[in-house]
C-alpha cells in the first residue's frame, strides 16, 4: 500500500491544491493533507483556521475520505513518522520548480529516504495562488472561481472584520 503526504500552508486552501490533492489521490493508495505553519510566511488564518477550511473545502468537493492534519514543524520529520512512500508537491512556474529543488535536496540531505513527486498544475489553475486569492479579495474581488464557497465566506469574514476594526481605530 502506498502513502503519500500533501503539505501546505493552505492560507487558504485553493482549486488548484484541491485539483492536486484529487491527483495524487489517484496515484496513492492512501493521501495525507498536512497543513502546515510556516514561520517564514504571515499568515492570514491560524493553524486551526486553515485546517477547518481544507476540512470545509474538501467535504464541499466530496473529497471526505482523505485524512487532514495539521504539523509545526520539519517536514522530513513528519513524513518520517507517518512512513509515506513520497511527499507531494505542485508546481505551477519555472520559480516554484527552483524553490521545490532546493527544498527536495534539503529533505534529501536530511533524510536518504526521502522522495519527492511533482505534479504539474492543471492549466486552469495554473495562475492561482492563496496570495493572490488573498489580495484580490482584500479589495472586495471575486475569488469564488479560485475558491470553495466556504473558503470565500471565511475570507470574506476575515477582511469585514478587518475593514470594521479599520474605521474604528479611524474615528478615534
Amino acid at each position: 500500500m502506498t502513502k503519500a503526504l500533501y503539505p501546505g500552508s493552505f492560507d487558504p486552501i485553493t482549486y488548484g491544491h484541491i485539483d492536486i490533492i484529487k491527483r495524487a489521490q489517484k496515484l496513492f493508495d492512501r493521501l495525507v493533507v498536512a497543513v502546515m505553519r510556516n514561520p517564514d510566511k504571515k499568515m492570514l488564518f491560524t493553524l486551526e483556521e486553515r485546517h477547518r477550511l481544507v476540512i470545509e473545502a474538501l467535504r464541499e468537493v466530496k473529497l471526505n475520505t482523505i485524512e487532514i492534519i495539521t504539523h509545526d514543524g520539519l517536514l522530513v520529520d513528519l513524513a518520517r513518522q507517518l512512513r509515506v512512500d513520497a511527499v507531494v508537491r505542485g508546481l505551477r512556474a519555472s520559480t516554484d520548480f527552483e524553490y521545490e529543488f532546493q527544498l527536495a535536496l534539503t529533505n534529501r540531505d536530511l533524510d536518504p529516504g526521502f522522495e519527492s513527486v511533482y505534479l504539474m498544475t492543471s492549466r486552469d489553475f495554473s495562475f492561482i495562488s492563496s496570495s493572490i486569492v488573498r489580495q484580490v479579495k482584500s479589495y472586495g474581488g471575486d475569488v469564488r472561481r479560485f475558491v470553495p464557497a466556504s473558503v470565500d465566506l471565511a475570507l470574506e469574514a476575515h477582511f469585514k472584520e478587518r475593514r470594521t476594526e479599520m474605521n474604528g481605530q479611524s474615528r478615534s
